[in-house]
């Protein structure tokens, strides 16, 4: 049976959410002899079962899937997926267990209609959700939507039932004949029992990921070995610590970006002192029923400290998923107990995960709990290469390979966005070529950067370059040069501005008028440096809630510094840090503009980060903003004269076929008052109108310019060029 291995990634869309449904591209479906809608049976950890649906915008090696499935698979978001397709049987019967509050208000036939339409094995986690996105699905939606409703209250759409048999065994649908019920009742039961059911049993935990060799963390080779003193001192000389006056607990907390191995690590260095390890997934836990979640930590905490058998490691992975630090339910303070119990064992230490440490409980780092602290950071350019030729070498390559060249291709990749990397390269070869020894090019790795998005970047609007580089910006020599100096040397000779002894600027600020060509400029210098742009447009950021504004200026920078070398493009910076003391918005703009500044300047300084901010209005903008160390460096974006003119309707032109007797030159000089944005459009409007002339039109003609230029008229406000030619004036005198 042909199977794939993909990239699972949580979807953002709600359509089908707790649904039991998957999504993928339809390259993928094709290679599987898939059709959309069947069903198809995934591994992870776990093994379980799923609807796959067609997504012509998700990459081809990435499987979109919700919380549940992904429990349900025993992972968490960026794991390895393998998919296949899948028979399912039509079930005879049904066990399944939930909540005492659904065991004793949702009947046998309700559960029926509710599981109609769904794929699902032994074991799996089960949402209450009627499946009514599939052709084939629950016909009954609006009807179980309102029993659910009644029995359960407004907290049904978060109920989860657990599948606990199936007959016959594998993956199963439900028919009408389908015999449901709950776990303790008798099989023929029409009726829910009365009496109060037990909480349903945590389900297994997933088994552990193989270890790789330490030599194969590239780039984490301090952290292995600091981790491994700190271990081989807890475990093999506890005694000299207590001589020394403290005891020998160890909790660690592994902190740095979503996919840089921080896990992987903790499996490489426990294989390596010969301690067993125990692996805890937070966010699978903690999508279960409070009482279940207890019960799977209280499981993972009884097999690390059980006796005999040498130490062990318990590992929770996204700690704050379980332990959040904004309102934490009952069930943090079960399980920062449990922790420290597990400490208090001889033989056991506790390591912890997060790529948002910020987010976890503070009391999870109070001192004799997880005191101490490993971070990580994204590999840098030599790093990737080196992970590239680890990933890479059991895969036959071409030899026109560029390894390096790709590393410097994927700024911000963590470790789990280049293995993506390297499976989607081998899905391209292998729908490239279908040969008998088929191998990966350099076109193949080429075409998987295309798709493959970095973890840091997936929930930031991120700036479509288009292939522009700098090269392709007419004129502009001493705004170019400004840009290159200021945005792209920090970021990529760092050791210049070390060995010199200065700090490289933090930020820029381009003002012109409208249409000038600032967000191309952007555009061009992204491509030039290949660095990932974070945009922000406007007032986007501002929120009238209390403290959210702040949290999303927060929260921007850390993935900006998770994505580094990163550009953070504030376009209409005006609308997002006006003056302060002068708005009537409840003092929002005023705490975003002391957010940025804060975040600009503040304790800690931004590394290979760099702020550019757009405006046509700069006197708007807070002055506090603009003095050194923030967005220092002021770039004006002038109007294009004669020859800047000439060259933007020649580049607006290059796939326009011209008649002989268009002079562009000529053109651009009678165009005073034109911007970048009218000479395009100018063009544009000339093709427009040989096509009102005739459909079959193969040339624009000087005819059809000077009627454009009837229709397309200048856009620059003299007076506006005036005030921005005053600002420029004043900046320079300064």
């Amino acid at each position: 049976m042909p199977s794939l291995t993909l990239t699972a990634r949580l979807s953002t869309s709600a359509r089908d959410t707790r649904r039991g449904v998957v999504r993928t591209h339809p390259e993928v479906l094709d290679a599987l002899g898939l059709r959309p809608w069947n069903a198809v049976r995934l591994t992870g950890a776990r093994v379980t079962a799923a609807i796959a649906a067609a997504e012509p915008a998700a990459p081809p090696g990435v499987l979109l899937v919700d919380e549940i499935v992904l429990m349900n698979l025993g992972l968490t978001e960026g794991a390895e997926v393998g998919m296949a397709p899948a028979q399912p049987s039509a079930a005879t019967r049904v066990a399944v267990s939930g909540s005492r509050m659904a065991q004793a208000t949702v009947s046998p036939e309700t559960l029926r209609l509710a599981l109609t339409g769904k794929v699902f094995a032994a074991g799996d986690s089960v949402s209450l959700l009627p499946q009514d996105v599939a052709p084939a699905g629950s016909g009954h939606a609006a009807e179980v939507r309102r029993k659910l409703a009644t029995a359960i209250g407004a907290s049904w759409t978060s109920e989860l039932i657990t599948i606990t048999a199936v007959e016959p065994a594998g993956p199963a649908v439900v028919r009408p004949a389908t015999v449901v019920s709950w776990r303790s009742a008798p099989a023929a039961e029409s009726a829910p029992s009365p009496e109060p059911q037990a909480p349903a049993p945590a389900p297994e935990p997933p088994a552990a990921e193989p270890a790789r060799p330490i030599a194969d963390l590239v780039g984490a080779q301090d952290n292995a070995a600091r981790l491994a003193e700190w271990l081989r001192l807890t475990f093999e000389q506890p005694q000299l610590l207590r001589q020394l006056g403290t005891e020998p607990e160890l909790g660690v907390l592994l902190s740095g970006p979503p996919g840089v191995g921080k896990a992987t690590l903790v499996r490489a260095v426990a294989a390596s002192v010969g301690a067993e390890l125990v692996e805890l997934a937070a966010p699978s836990t903690a999508a279960l029923e409070a009482g279940t979640a207890a019960q799977r930590v209280r499981d993972a905490v009884r097999r690390a400290t059980a006796d005999g058998g040498g130490p062990r490691v318990l590992l929770i992975t996204d700690v704050e998923a379980l332990l959040p630090a904004t309102d934490p339910p009952p069930l943090a303070t079960v399980v920062l107990d449990v922790l420290r119990s597990a400490l208090r064992v001889p033989g056991t230490a506790v390591l912890v995960t997060s790529s948002q440490p910020q987010s976890a409980d503070p009391r999870l780092r109070e001192p004799g709990l997880v005191d101490r602290e490993l971070t990580f950071a994204l590999p840098g350019d030599a790093a990737r290469a080196d992970l590239l030729g680890v990933l890479l070498r059991s895969a036959p390559l071409d030899s026109d390979v560029d390894l390096p060249g790709i590393a410097a291709r994927t700024p911000g990749f963590a470790a789990a966005d280049l293995v993506a990397l390297c499976r989607e390269a081998a899905v391209h070869a292998a729908l490239r070529e279908q040969r008998d020894e088929p191998r990966i090019a350099q076109e193949d790795l080429a075409a998987a950067l295309s798709s493959v998005r970095p973890l840091s970047m997936t929930t930031s609007d991120t700036l479509d370059t288009g292939g522009l580089t700098l090269d392709d910006v007419g004129d502009m020599v001493e705004v170019k040069q400004s840009l290159t100096e200021t945005v792209l040397w920090p970021l990529q000779y760092p050791d210049s501005f070390t060995r010199l002894g200065v700090d490289p600027p933090r930020g820029v600020l381009m003002y012109g008028p409208p249409g000038c060509g600032k967000t191309f400029l952007v555009r061009a210098l992204a491509g030039a440096g290949r660095l990932n742009v974070l945009v922000v447009k406007g007032a986007e950021l501002m929120d009238k809630f209390v403290g959210e504004s702040e949290r999303a200026v927060r929260e921007l920078f850390l993935r900006a510094a998770n994505a580094a070398p990163a550009l953070v493009f504030l376009d209409e910076v005006d609308a997002l840090a006006p003056r302060r003391g002068q708005s009537s918005d409840s003092g929002v703009g005023d705490r975003v503009v002391a957010a940025l500044l804060t975040e600009l300047d503040g304790v800690e300084p931004l590394r290979d980060v760099v702020v550019l901010g757009a405006t046509n209005r700069p006197e708007l903008v807070d002055p506090a903003l603009l003095r050194p160390g923030r967005l220092e460096r002021l770039v004006n974006v002038p109007p294009p004269d004669g020859a800047a003119r000439a060259e933007i309707l020649r580049s607006a032109a290059k796939n326009t076929p011209l008649a002989p007797d268009v002079h562009l030159d000529a053109l651009a000089g009678e165009l005073d008052g034109y911007s970048a944005a009218d000479c395009a459009a100018l063009i544009r409007e000339a093709a427009l109108t040989a096509m009102r002339e005739s459909l079959s039109a193969a040339e624009v003609t000087a005819a059809h310019l000077d009627t454009a230029r009837r229709a397309v008229r200048p856009s620059l406000d003299p007076a506006q060029l005036a005030a921005l030619e005053q600002f420029a004036d004043r900046t320079n005198r300064r």
